[in-house]
């Protein structure tokens, strides 16, 4: 029997390092943000992979997504994503088999086909530039699902290798992505999909339409499930929302231009020479009142026909953030007209060993 709900919220969090921050204090954010994402009823917390960038402190999503689960009881925790080009299969495969082991039910394994990085990083991480190309990514994936329980392509690994010795459940696969190649495969393998819509590269509601529309049904995935990222912050009033915003317009901005900044505060970035240039660059986000925001994010999830929302809130104050999540829950729960078939839940969850 299908089970209907409020569409679900979840958090992705990207570690981000703040001006004359360490890494420690990126990663105790992170903490208290999976922390208060559970208190408040969020469904996932994912984290993200990055490498060599000085203001991303998350460069291995496994151990940090055991931190994680370690430190909540509920909540799903996963990778958003982790960056297959990166790593060899039976690597990914052996870290997230072994995270279901001691978290059984609560892990997700997003999987990107991006480097998370540049081209010399990229190359030295498996210190090979022939691993990096697109056109190995689908053979990796189809790998990585062999292990991890599910043997549709028989690319024979999983004869020879186990991820774990005895596994009694696998995590979940979601294929992540910004672009309709990643909404073709998604839904040529009947995987759940999830949109980095909070790139701001365009292209939503065209990966939407096309995962939708050929979505072929999997033994893991009977109908189409898309989780929709977007960058996310609410406040108590409009001035108070903006106000902290201007530190991830202002990186955004920067960004764009080549320059890779730790966040500053609110204040620097309102007293930086480019913010005004920052403002005025178009942008996905949504930042307000909280229940304008809640019925903004409404609006976007009923025009891609998402069955998730997952928010991204980045701010300099810890409080701000914390507080966001809060409120947005909140109003998000008011409306119930938003329903969604938790069934990927269930049906992942325990794909059987073979």
């Amino acid at each position: 029997m299908s089970l209907s709900r409020a569409v679900p919220l979840s958090v992705l969090d990207l570690s981000i390092l703040r001006e004359g921050s360490t890494s420690a204090d990126a990663l105790a954010q992170t903490t208290a943000l999976a922390l208060c994402a559970q208190d408040n009823g969020y469904h996932r917390f994912w984290v993200a992979e990055h490498h060599n960038m000085p203001s991303v402190a998350c460069t291995t999503p496994p151990v940090l997504i055991a931190h994680l689960a370690g430190a909540t009881e509920r909540i799903i925790i996963g990778s958003g994503g982790v960056m297959l080009p990166n790593h060899a299969p039976l690597v990914v495969a052996e870290q997230f088999a072994m995270l279901e082991a001691l978290h059984p039910g609560r892990i997700d394994v997003g999987i990107g086909r991006a480097p998370g990085t540049d081209q010399h990083t990229a190359s030295a991480l498996r210190r090979s530039e022939g691993a990096l190309g697109a056109e190995d990514f689908p053979q990796d994936l189809f790998e990585l699902m062999d292990l991890l329980g599910d043997r549709r392509f028989d690319t024979k690994i999983g004869d020879r290798f186990k991820a774990t010795p005895a596994a009694t459940s696998f995590p979940r696969i979601f294929l992540l992505g910004s672009s309709a190649y990643s909404a073709h495969l998604a839904a040529r393998l009947g995987l759940p999909f999830g949109f980095a819509h909070h790139f701001d590269m365009g292209g939503t509601f065209e990966a939407a339409e096309i995962y939708r529309s050929r979505f072929e049904p999997s033994h893991i995935l009977r109908e189409p499930h898309m989780i929709v990222t977007a960058n996310v912050l609410a406040a108590d009033s409009d001035e108070e929302a903006h106000w902290h915003a201007k530190s991830a317009r202002l990186t955004g901005y920067l960004r764009r231009t080549g320059r890779f900044l730790a966040l500053p505060s609110a204040q620097d970035a309102a007293d930086h020479p480019d913010i005004d240039q920052a403002e005025r660059m178009p942008s996905s986000r949504i930042v307000g009142e909280a229940s304008k925001v809640a019925e903004q994010l409404h609006q976007l999830v009923a025009r891609i026909g998402a069955n998730e929302a997952m928010v991204t809130a980045v701010a300099y104050d810890t409080e701000a953030r914390v507080r966001s999540l809060q409120l947005l829950n909140k109003h998000w729960r008011k409306s119930d007209s938003f329903t969604a078939d938790r069934e990927v839940r269930h049906h992942q969850v325990g794909l059987p060993h073979q």
